[in-house]
């Protein structure tokens, strides 16, 4: 292994860096939002928009990242919808992470106890205020442990963005093995690059959940 050859590589797999975790940032947020809106829709069972809900889900999480992302970039463009390879990658996210998000959530919705639900209707409580006052706060502190994982898991797929050529870090790595033949160095320097990315932010995770569970429970 050269490390000559590892320093020159640096500046290319800093650019694919920067570039995974602006697609990582927007496909996730863009994920948990989906699966806020999909998981009160099915805790709430609002006609209609829970069934259409349930079907997105099934959909979503029982079709993989890459032929997702194959319809998005490829499908898309042939009914005259024009996509960038970016803003595929970030809507395969949301699509696929969104699905995720949903049952994360709704798990933890179904956590807060009956009792308290029961409580809040019985004092007069609107949908919107027991959502707002009761459920949301317990139930996302609940499903917080799934949401972490889920946000790892999402950062991983990232790697998938490299069958519509976006040059994130799998990509970059692999075009450099294509050019130079410099396989070891640069795979080591994505495996280092992956391991900045998902050690500190596991361990942020962790530290928010626990966090998030002493303040909600007093523990």
């Amino acid at each position: 292994m050269s490390w000559t050859v590892i320093q020159q590589s640096i500046p290319v797999f800093v650019q694919a860096f920067w570039l995974t975790l602006k697609l990582s940032f927007y496909g996730i947020i863009g994920a948990i939002i989906v699966g806020m809106i999909a998981s009160f829709l099915r805790y709430f069972k609002v006609p209609v928009l829970r069934q259409i809900s349930a079907v997105y889900t099934e959909v979503s999480r029982n079709t993989p990242l890459l032929i997702q992302l194959f319809f998005i970039y490829y499908a898309f463009p042939e009914i005259g919808i024009k996509i960038s390879a970016s803003a595929a990658g970030i809507s395969g996210l949301i699509f696929l992470g969104g699905s995720y998000m949903a049952e994360a959530i709704y798990g933890g919705l179904n956590g807060v106890a009956k009792i308290q639900v029961e409580s809040g209707l019985a004092i007069g409580l609107s949908r919107g205020q027991l959502a707002r006052y009761v459920v949301f706060p317990q139930g996302l502190t609940l499903s917080i442990p799934a949401i972490a994982a889920n946000v790892i898991f999402l950062i991983k797929e990232t790697s998938i963005f490299t069958v519509i050529a976006i040059p994130e870090l799998t990509n970059t790595a692999l075009d450099q093995i294509g050019l130079y033949y410099h396989t070891d160095e640069s795979l080591f320097v994505l495996v280092i690059a992956y391991a900045i990315i998902l050690i500190p932010l596991s361990i942020v995770l962790t530290w928010l959940e626990r966090r998030t569970r002493r303040g909600a429970f007093g523990n």
